[in-house]
């Protein structure tokens, strides 16, 4: 194991776990080596190998694209396990440079070493809830390997889904769904008759194995609808419409199912698409008056908007948030404008903002600590204990923030009439519950 990946496996579980309180892991591998080959759906760009290889207990090395191994980049790669895969979107001489990686992955099997792929190859630019097609490189990798080995040797294949509440939004939950491991020697006398038959069969196994471990809806113009309906019910992953009474086990089958329902469904049906239509009116409609679900179903519920709760937080709070706006307001600053000019794409932001995040607050707020202690604490344990609850300063200053919109919005929307609103909700609910089965 290298040190870096070993140091970033120890201390990014802490930052995990801020960022995802509720985290969900099913039938974890428990071997910490296994030549086995991971094959993981990817949601979530650089966020995806952190909480697998952090969260779960196989040491892995990362099958990362070839794009980010820059000169500056590739020490600090090579020191976290990562090998670069090459795609045709790279250009000619792909497959090429493809085969020279193939040796090294077969090397790394070949010790009894693990190997973590994300088989869709790509991370969309907006979350959604799907699988993409997945993509030979794994079987091929396999294969590659037993070669070199005279299949002489075991090669495994499991599958890994990740499901996010959101990845962007902090505070939101992760499950981690495994499979068991099949095999790839089973194919060997196919393999030897026919390697692009076998191939093949492997990564469409590889593809029906995964869907069941996430939320997965067929047709990805129907997302929205999923989504749509979890919110008003309150009962799947959505990380803001949400009852956190319901265990996370049970919201993420939810979720599941609601999406298994809609892919049985003959989506031509005018009375499924009239509600279709319904439901994206209503929350197209909720966005342009600067509504946000939540407190429309609270409106409904009750009959007004409670801003006592969030004036009690905003004053007790209010000395935790200074803390977090003297040691973290200006790395917040620095990082965000960092990582927003280094990665154009927003769906990189959340999980560099949260590792660069966290480095910077170390070393920025150690020496502050330290002084701390020489001339305030007198206690080394005292320090420590200090110097960890600082992210969760940063934490707590983050919902103060929305804390305090909230109480501004919810103030406005008390003076404004929403009775109408509220009506839509409650008729797109009746509606939901006699048609929605799933």
């Amino acid at each position: 194991m290298r040190l870096l990946y070993f140091l970033v496996k120890i201390f990014a579980q802490y930052s995990l776990r801020i960022y995802f309180p509720r985290i969900l892991k099913i039938n974890a591998p428990k071997k910490l080596f296994g030549r086995t080959i991971y094959v993981s759906n990817h949601p979530s760009s650089f966020m995806d190998p952190i909480v697998v290889g952090t969260l779960q207990r196989p040491i892995v090395f990362f099958m990362t694209r070839s794009d980010i191994f820059t000169p500056v980049m590739k020490p600090i790669l090579w020191m976290t396990q990562m090998l670069p895969i090459y795609r045709q979107l790279d250009g000619d001489g792909a497959v090429g440079k493809n085969a020279a990686v193939f040796k090294t992955t077969s090397n790394v099997l070949s010790f009894g070493r693990n190997l973590l792929i994300f088989g869709e190859g790509f991370t969309d630019d907006i979350f959604i809830r799907r699988l993409k097609p997945i993509k030979k490189g794994a079987a091929r990798i396999g294969f590659s390997a037993l070669d070199s080995m005279k299949w002489k040797k075991k090669v495994y294949v499991a599958c890994i889904g990740i499901n996010y509440g959101d990845p962007k939004h902090l505070g939101s939950d992760v499950v981690v769904n495994n499979s068991e491991r099949f095999c790839l020697n089973e194919y060997e006398e196919m393999y030897r008759e026919n390697p692009n038959k076998a191939i093949t069969e492997v990564t469409r196994r590889i593809e029906s194995m995964m869907k069941p471990l996430i939320t997965h809806v067929e047709n990805k113009d129907w997302a929205p609808f999923h989504e749509h309906i979890t919110r008003i019910r309150r009962n799947g992953l959505n990380p803001e419409d949400v009852d956190l009474s319901i265990s996370l086990r049970q919201r993420y089958k939810n979720s599941q199912n609601l999406a298994d329902w809609i892919n049985k469904q003959d989506l031509e049906n005018p009375e499924l698409i009239a509600l279709k239509n319904q439901a994206d009116t209503y929350f197209r409609l909720q966005k342009r008056l600067g509504l946000k679900e939540k407190y429309v179903y609270e409106l409904q519920k009750t009959g007004s908007l409670n801003t006592t709760n969030h004036l009690m937080y905003l004053i007790l709070i209010a000395p935790i948030f200074i803390l977090a706006s003297l040691h973290l307001g200006p790395i917040y600053v620095l990082v965000k404008r960092m990582t927003e000019k280094m990665f154009k794409r927003s769906v990189f932001w959340s999980s560099v903002k949260m590792m660069l995040g966290m480095l910077f607050m170390a070393l920025v707020n150690w020496p502050i600590v330290t002084f701390l202690n020489n001339y305030l604490f007198h206690n080394g344990w005292v320090a420590l204990i200090y110097f960890l609850t600082i992210p969760l300063f940063g934490v707590a200053a983050y919902h103060y923030k929305a804390h305090l919109i909230a109480l501004k919005t919810k103030n406005k929307l008390n003076r404004m009439d929403l009775k109408e609103f509220v009506a839509k909700r409650k008729d797109l609910e009746v509606k939901i519950e006699a048609i929605v089965k799933g």
